[in-house]
């Protein structure tokens, strides 16, 4: 009988056991996160702010549970595929990546890792997934409505300055993120009374070519596109358009906060919070290509008031009380 009772009693503590020693195992597990940055890592406010937010509220802590490995080449587009390839040797996990050309080289360097997107303006269009119910391959992630946010963009520069009829639009033409929806400006810029001018600019070595076709074609105002530039040279076009009494419309919010009058765009901080569920998903085994892109159903008007002051514009009340922030 005593023998029967110790083989029972072991038998069920063996039972508990396992499944604790088998959680622990999972809980120890860490993740690798590679991140592609547009802006530059140590000077990315997405990833220094909601992103690891977004992982933390899915219970995932830097250092803890999970590593991010960020990688980034400001200015320097051609250098994208070897930074992906970089990250596929290290064995990461899953890949967030930021904006269409940065998406689109991933997406042609692997075929395996999971790959999470945020801020697309099309990515059916742009060939980075197949549809968005059902994305396919092994992409998934966030886009916006980009024709939306160029005609409000061009609207507020109207708006806030009348006279204007000659806007030169900054864009680089190797991203189709922003030559699809250029496409659409004709339209709406035809609408407003305004004359597109675009001007040419992939490259930080680009800029003061840019910056002198702005002048040539004697721009009233300045719409910019998301640009492969440092930083730096964020600031540089902001100074410039300000020297030049130029107003300015852009759909990339971290060039308003550099010095540029104007952004009407998706909720970034949002998209990169909601990249962690996205994440978790995956990393919990659901395959990207089954999990549906989900579209932007908020965004905001950001105002740099500093940059209208040095303007000498005085915003229309129907344009400040639109906005969701103010920078000063």
């Amino acid at each position: 009988m005593m023998d029967r009772r110790r083989f029972l009693l072991t038998s069920l503590a063996g039972a508990f056991v396992a499944p604790l020693a088998g959680e622990g195992q999972l809980a120890s597990r860490v993740y690798r996160i590679g991140y592609l940055s547009y802006l530059g890592c140590s000077d990315d406010p997405f990833l220094n702010g909601p992103f690891r937010q977004g992982l933390r509220d899915v219970g995932y802590v830097e250092g803890r549970n999970v590593v991010i490995e960020c990688r980034s080449a400001p200015g320097k587009t051609d250098r994208y595929p070897d930074l992906v390839a970089e990250l596929v040797r290290l064995k990461v996990d899953i890949l967030l990546t930021q904006g269409t050309i940065l998406t689109l080289a991933a997406k042609q360097a692997t075929t395996t890792v999971p790959i999470v997107m945020v801020y697309i303006a099309d990515p059916v269009a742009s060939g980075i997934v197949s549809n968005l119910a059902r994305p396919g391959a092994n992409v998934t992630g966030l886009s916006m409505l980009a024709a939306e946010m160029v005609q409000k963009n061009l609207e507020l520069l109207k708006e806030a300055a009348p006279s204007i009829s000659r806007v030169s639009v900054l864009i680089d033409s190797s991203n189709p993120g922003q030559t699809l929806p250029d496409q659409q400006m004709a339209a709406a810029a035809k609408i407003l009374g305004v004359r597109p001018q675009r001007v040419e600019l992939r490259t930080s070595a680009d800029l003061d070519a840019a910056l002198e076709a702005v002048l040539k074609q004697r721009a009233e105002a300045l719409y910019v596109w998301p640009l492969p530039i440092t930083p730096r040279d964020s600031e540089r076009l902001a100074e410039f358009a300000t020297k030049n009494r130029l107003p300015t419309a852009t759909t990339y919010q971290p060039y308003v906060r550099a010095g540029l009058l104007f952004s009407y765009v998706t909720d970034l901080a949002r998209q990169f919070r909601r990249a962690g569920v996205f994440i978790d998903k995956i990393l919990k085994g659901t395959k990207p290509g089954d999990i549906p892109v989900e579209q932007a159903d908020k965004y905001e008007l950001l105002i740099n008031l500093k940059t209208a002051k040095a303007l000498g514009l005085q915003i229309p009340q129907s344009i400040l009380t639109r906005a969701d922030e103010f920078v000063q």
